[in-house]
């Protein structure tokens, strides 16, 4: 059997070279500072109380939102060329998700708040 016999396709290297991108020390750093700065800004927000409990609430669920996207988008590589824009897909459903999440989590714990029992005045409770 020649060396002729093979197929073209036989002599290429397959070394784990592919088409995505495996992230770079620049692009580690500012996934890694991104985080840190968006932890950082409500962690201030509520240690200082500088805003309402409820203007705090919303803002720290839009920082942790936006933190999962920096996630996805520099620790996991997710971007609309890579596996055929499935890895898009994936971004979007995951924002769907944990956008009903915490919907679903803040109704609950309002009309928990707001239907409880009221607490009773165990002072005047005759013994």
């Amino acid at each position: 059997m020649s060396a002729d016999n093979h197929a073209p396709e036989a002599h290429h290297d397959h070394h784990g070279h592919d088409d995505h991108d495996h992230g770079s020390f620049k692009s580690y750093m500012i996934g890694f500072v991104l985080s840190v700065i968006l932890t950082a800004i409500p962690f201030a927000l509520v240690m200082t109380g500088a805003l309402p409990a409820q203007a705090t609430a919303l803002i720290v669920m839009a920082f942790a939102v936006v933190q999962i996207v920096v996630h996805m988008i520099y620790f996991l590589h997710m971007n609309t060329k890579s596996e055929g824009g499935w890895n898009m897909l994936a971004l979007i459903f995951t924002i769907v998700i944990v956008f009903i999440c915490l919907a679903g989590s803040l109704w609950v714990m309002h009309h928990l708040n707001t239907n409880m029992m009221p607490t009773h005045d165990m002072t005047q409770m005759v013994g």
